[in-house]
């Protein structure tokens, strides 16, 4: 058992699996689902400031926390004692696209000379972490949600703001990928 669940799974079985938590959510009655939301929880849970955007029973909402915190402890859990020893298997296109900008490390599930600890503090890694998550938390917030509850939920419940988001999504990270990444790489 151990050797099944610590080896990558085909496309179709994860897939199956992540598009199955649709039908099991709408059976228990929740329509929402997304990790983002659980974010607003906490603070309503945490801040008893008189805020109105986090005025609401977030106990209703409350198995959203309980989820979140199953997925930080499985993926602490599974790096910890089910590591998969197989390197991350990157076409080598891709790679040969990244090293002409200057990423050559591999090694772990994210390059390090983008998020290694000797980058943190430099302006590429700052430009990366810091402004890569204010972009990303501010693109949230202005849709209404996270790719995973658009994409996922919002799009089976065909909800028509969901389709426009995930259409700005795929737009996003198309020009993210093809156009700043280059020239933030060209330009630090």
């Amino acid at each position: 058992m151990i050797e099944l669940i610590s080896r990558p799974w085909p496309w179709y079985v994860a897939g199956t699996c992540v598009g199955l938590t649709v039908p099991a959510l709408l059976l228990l009655g929740n329509k929402s689902f997304g990790i983002s939301s659980s974010l607003r929880h906490i603070c309503a849970a945490c801040l008893p400031a008189n805020i109105p955007f986090f005025k609401y029973d977030w106990r209703q909402e409350a198995w959203n926390l309980f989820f979140v915190a199953g997925v930080l402890l499985g993926g602490a859990m599974a790096t910890t004692f089910l590591a998969n020893p197989e390197p991350i298997r990157i076409a080598e296109s891709t790679r040969a696209q990244l090293a002409a900008l200057g990423v050559r490390e591999f090694q772990g599930l994210m390059p390090g000379d983008i998020f290694g600890a000797g980058s943190v503090f430099t302006l590429k890694g700052l430009i990366f972490m810091v402004g890569g998550g204010l972009l990303v938390g501010f693109g949230t917030r202005w849709a209404g949600g996270c790719t995973s509850g658009h994409t996922i939920m919002g799009l089976s419940n065909l909800q028509w703001p969901s389709l426009v988001a995930t259409m700005a999504f795929m737009i996003g990270g198309i020009t993210g990928t093809w156009v700043l990444l280059p020239l933030v790489f060209r330009l630090f």
